[in-house]
């Protein structure tokens, strides 16, 4: 039990290390961006845990071809399965979002999800 601890806390600091390392080679556009993405997409567009799935696709800088427009076009609108956020946001943060995305790399977030065993093991397992 003290060793998963361990383990745990060895990996939320490196986490935390990671996120601040990321946030250095963002400008002031896409760290905007990246807070506004957090607050309003990663909802739907990044795992909340590493055993769950994901509502919406992951976003990368292949979504839409790496074309900015689209993008700002698509957070604008929405589509059948997403809200616009023209009423929430304005343009320049809009594009703010679109800049961000187009820093992610593809595949941050495709990870398979576990599955939960069919029977708890017994103790001898």
């Amino acid at each position: 039990m003290k060793r998963s601890a361990l383990i745990v806390m060895i990996l939320l600091a490196g986490a935390t290390h990671v996120s601040t390392a990321a946030e250095n080679h963002l400008n002031a556009q896409q760290q905007l961006g990246r807070r506004l993405f957090e607050q309003s997409c990663g909802v739907c567009h990044t795992r909340p845990t590493l055993i769950s799935g994901m509502y919406g696709p992951e976003l990368s800088k292949l979504n839409l071809g790496g074309q900015e427009e689209l993008l700002r076009t698509f957070i604008s609108n929405g589509t059948a399965r997403m809200p616009g956020f023209k009423y929430t946001y304005n343009p320049d943060e809009i594009a703010a979002i679109a800049a961000y995305i187009k820093t992610l790399p593809p595949g941050t977030q495709d990870i398979p999800t576990a599955r939960a065993p069919t029977k708890a093991p017994t103790p001898a397992q």
